[in-house]
This record gives C-alpha cells, sequence and structure tokens, in this order.
C-alpha cells in the first residue's frame, strides 16, 4: 500500500513504517545466512570458507544495486511528496531500464574476472575451486538482484514497506528449501548453495517486478516519458555517489578479506560466519537509515523541515531499540551464535567469531547513530558529506587492519572496527547539527 509519509504522527508513522523494512531486512539476510550455515553444517568448514571468502566480491556487485537503489527511491519519494506523480513514473521506469543495463555490463565483467580476483584476495587453494563455482553463479543472476533492489526502492520511496516484506519472506523460506534440497537431497556441495540462492532471488525479483507494474497502473497521470536522459541524469547525481560509497567500502572490505586469508582457512571460517552475524546487524541500521531517507526526502519535497527534526529524534530511539538486544546476544552468547555454522568439535573456528563479535558488538549503538544521521542527509541530497563520513570509517579502518595485526595478530584485524564507527559517528552528527540536509528555504512556513 502505497503510504504518504508527510502526514500523521511522525513517531508513530516511523515505527510503522520502519518494522516491516527491518522484517524484510531480516530475512534478506537469510540468504547470506542460511548459504553458510549449510554449507559449513552439511559440508564442511572448507565449505564455509569457500563461502566467506567469494562474499566481498559479491559484496561488490551488491554495492552497485544498493546504489541504484538509494539513487532512485531518494528521487521518486521526493517526487511523491511533491505530487509530481508523472515525472515519478519517468524515474522509476528510468531507473528499472538503466539498472538493467548495467547489471549486464556486470554480469559480462564478473564472468571474466571473477577468478582472477579470488586469486588477488589470496584465498587459499584448498577452497579456491568452490568459492569461484558459488562467485560465478551468483554472478549470472546479477539482472535479478538489480531488479529486485530497484522494486523494492520504489516500494519503500512510496511509502511501502510492507511488499518488499512479503515477497522476502516467501523468498528466504524458498532459499532455505532449495538450500537442503541441493546440498543434502542432491549433494550438490557449494554449487548446489549458489543455485539455491539463484532461484530465490530471481523468483522475488520478477514477482516484485509484475506488482510493480500493476500498482503504478492505478495512479492516474498524464502521458509521461519510459526513459528521460535529464532525469537519469537526476538519479545520477544521487546514485553515482551511493554507488561509489558502497563500493568503497567492499573494496575496503576486500583488503580486510585479503589480509584475514592470510591467517588460513580456520580463521577464514570464523571471519566467515561473524561477518555474516554483524552484517545481519548493521543492515538492520542501514535499513533504519533507509526508511528515514525516504521520511526525510517526502517531507523535504513537501516543505516540512520540522517532520525532518522529529523523524530524527525518532530513528534515535529505534536504533537504541534495536542494536541493544544484538549488543547483549553477541556479547554473552556469542560462542553459541557461533554454533549455528559449525559443529561444537570446531572450536578454533568458534573462538575466532566469538572474539570477533565480542570486540565489535559494544559499539552497535555509535555505528546506529551514525546510519541514522547519514539517513537524514541521504533524503535532503547531502550526499558529499554522507560519503565523507562512511569513507572516513572505511580509510580508518583499512589502515588500522594493516597496523595492529603487527601487534595484536589476528585480534587487531577486529579492533579496526569499532575505531572506524566512532570517527564517523562524530562526522555523522556534525552535518546533521549544522544542517547541511536543509537546503530549503529557511523562512518557509512549517
Amino acid at each position: 500500500m502505497i503510504k504518504d509519509l508527510t502526514k500523521g504522527n511522525p513517531n508513530r508513522l516511523l515505527w510503522t513504517f520502519t518494522l516491516p523494512m527491518l522484517g524484510s531486512v531480516i530475512f534478506q539476510q537469510l540468504y547470506n545466512i542460511v548459504d553458510s550455515v549449510v554449507a559449513g553444517k552439511f559440508i564442511g568448514d572448507e565449505a564455509l570458507a569457500a563461502v566467506g571468502a567469494s562474499y566481498p566480491v559479491t559484496m561488490i556487485f551488491m554495492a552497485v544495486a544498493i546504489g541504484m537503489n538509494v539513487g532512485c527511491s531518494v528521487i521518486i519519494s521526493q517526487l511523491f511528496g511533491a505530487g509530481q506523480y508523472g515525472k515519478m513514473k519517468t524515474a522509476i521506469f528510468t531507473s528499472l531500464i538503466s539498472s538493467a543495463a548495467l547489471s549486464l555490463v556486470m554480469t559480462a565483467g564478473g564472468m571474466m574476472f571473477s577468478g582472477r580476483l579470488l586469486r588477488l584476495l589470496n584465498t587459499p587453494d584448498n577452497i579456491f575451486g568452490d568459492s569461484e563455482v558459488y562467485l560465478m553463479i551468483y554472478t549470472a543472476g546479477l539482472l535479478f538482484v538489480f531488479l529486485y533492489n530497484i522494486c523494492t526502492g520504489t516500494f519503500t520511496a512510496l511509502g511501502d514497506s510492507m511488499t518488499p516484506l512479503c515477497f522476502l519472506i516467501a523468498s528466504s523460506l524458498g532459499n532455505i528449501a532449495l538450500d537442503l534440497f541441493f546440498v543434502v537431497g542432491l549433494e550438490m556441495g557449494v554449487g548446489g548453495v549458489a543455485w539455491a540462492t539463484f532461484i530465490a532471488q530471481g523468483t522475488a525479483a520478477v514477482l516484485a517486478f509484475a506488482v510493480l507494474l500493476r500498482r503504478l497502473g492505478k495512479i492516474e497521470t498524464s502521458v509521461y516519458e519510459k526513459f528521460s536522459m535529464p532525469m537519469l541524469g537526476r538519479i545520477a547525481r544521487m546514485a553515482v555517489p551511493s554507488i561509489l560509497q558502497q563500493s568503497f567500502v567492499s573494496v575496503g572490505n576486500l583488503f580486510v578479506q585479503g589480509v584475514v586469508n592470510g591467517y588460513g582457512s580456520t580463521v577464514i571460517a570464523g571471519y566467515s560466519a561473524a561477518i555474516k552475524l554483524n552484517t545481519f546487524t548493521i543492515t538492520l541500521f542501514t535499513t533504519l537509515s533507509s526508511a528515514l531517507s525516504s521520511f526525510s526526502a517526502q517531507n523535504i519535497g513537501a516543505g516540512l523541515i520540522r517532520r525532518v527534526r522529529q523523524g530524527m529524534r525518532s530513528g534515535v530511539r529505534i536504533a537504541l531499540a534495536v542494536s541493544l538486544p544484538f549488543t547483549v546476544l553477541y556479547l554473552v552468547f556469542g560462542g553459541s551464535v557461533m554454533r549455528i555454522f559449525v559443529s561444537s568439535e570446531s572450536a578454533d573456528v568458534i573462538a575466532v567469531g566469538k572474539m570477533f563479535l565480542g570486540i565489535v558488538a559494544p559499539f552497535y549503538f555509535p555505528v546506529s547513530i551514525k546510519l541514522v544521521c547519514d539517513g537524514v542527509l541521504r533524503g535532503g541530497e547531502a550526499i558529499a558529506c554522507f560519503m565523507f563520513t562512511t569513507f572516513s570509517d572505511l580509510i580508518l579502518r583499512v589502515i588500522l587492519v594493516f597496523i595492529l595485526p603487527l601487534k595484536f595478530g589476528s585480534t587487531g584485524i577486529w579492533m579496526a572496527w569499532p575505531l572506524g564507527w566512532i570517527v564517523a559517528m562524530i562526522f555523522s552528527l556534525y552535518f546533521y547539527k549544522t544542517e547541511k540536509w536543509n537546503h530549503m528555504n529557511r523562512n518557509m512556513s512549517v
């Protein structure tokens, strides 16, 4: 259901809008988590390491898809908030067409260079073959990844956070069933894990696209362009910085993975499981950030700046409610959570993951505040500020990943995360407080 975020109590509205999005991301993250669980439990520690070694490369592709999602959703939200429905439809179809073309280019590049990237990451020989198989199959489904992200970004921009949740519940359950069927039933190994994800994502993307077309058909507008270069330029001004930001983060993760790979398959397996858990939690915060982007963009488009500030305060409260239970869970039960991925006999793998979670979990609330501020910055098209805060985190983290292990070993790698988060949070709060996101006329009536 399309929802106008410029009306109603901001606190209640943001909670009801955000909760289905948080549910959506929980099921979305089940894709990667279930892949790792099935690989670790039913194939072995080396299979878990193989899926984990390919993960930073898949995140490069996902970074571009998410950047397109951010670029189109902010513009669509602003046009929807301003009541310019014809231009809104032009923005949607321009995003769909351009992202489809981009995904095909990336598919071709991924097919040619996936193996070389894995070699550059010092992927051990005992897991290289499975890593390459997983990565090649994942790359073949990039069109579905891009299509799904644009569709869900559009639903969210129009105030509909429930439809993506329904699709993700169905596709995640399907992914679990297919994982078990291919791996346990047909004994396809890591390739079966990859094919399960391919089929589940493809089905969700096609169904989401069909529903989006039907929803748009119900919005009456005059004749509009299906593709517009000026609109593509406007979307690109938001999308390209977001793509660069997401891509630089993924490239930074490649450096981290390269350092981790130097410690052998046991550390890779432990890191692979722990980083999935960490990514699960951080993605909840980025989802809250996306909700604030849509909320802020619609209200900025309508000239309601005061509601943006109210939304920010609500976002901080939601961030605290989300971060606290995960902090407690990973600090107190880190070892138990790691056993979801591997058997109790894999004590060394569990110890690596538990150490990582114990170091990063106490700092989830600071990074959630950083991402809440980023949501408002994106909604106000203050992309330069948003990119600066992210790059400060990334650059510091990558530098520390190479320095700290000299004294602390593999533990030093994990220490780089919270230090980067704290610095980035300080910058994000500064940009929000100085209202770098507020480009509206200060004298307008709100």
